[in-house]
């Protein structure tokens, strides 16, 4: 967030897909996380492609989704719950057997 990047809550449910779109012609998208538990543990898939019409469909999903989502600001991330501080904590030390 201090480097200008902008972070939202989906309100709307649970979201673990991931979109990248390059200059509204390429895009890349799947469940996979961009790390190597991703890459050579987890049973997880990304597809790029090279369409212009379908980067634009999804897109526009984005952005319907975005619609159903909450700025994340630094305040209310600061003044998150001690309980979900705590299960954030327990999350981090369980994740290398998730």
């Amino acid at each position: 967030m201090e480097s200008g990047a902008k972070c939202y809550t989906y309100n709307n449910g649970f979201i673990h897909s991931k979109m990248l779109s390059i200059d509204g012609r390429v895009c890349c998208v799947g469940s996979a996380n961009m790390d190597i538990r991703s890459f050579s543990l987890n049973f997880e898939v990304s597809a790029i492609v090279y369409d212009e019409a379908t980067t634009l469909k999804l897109e526009e999903a984005f952005k319907q989704d975005l619609l159903k989502s909450t700025l994340l600001t630094k305040e209310h991330y600061k003044s998150r719950s001690g309980i979900i501080k705590l299960k954030e904590s327990i999350s981090r030390l369980m994740s290398p057997i998730l």
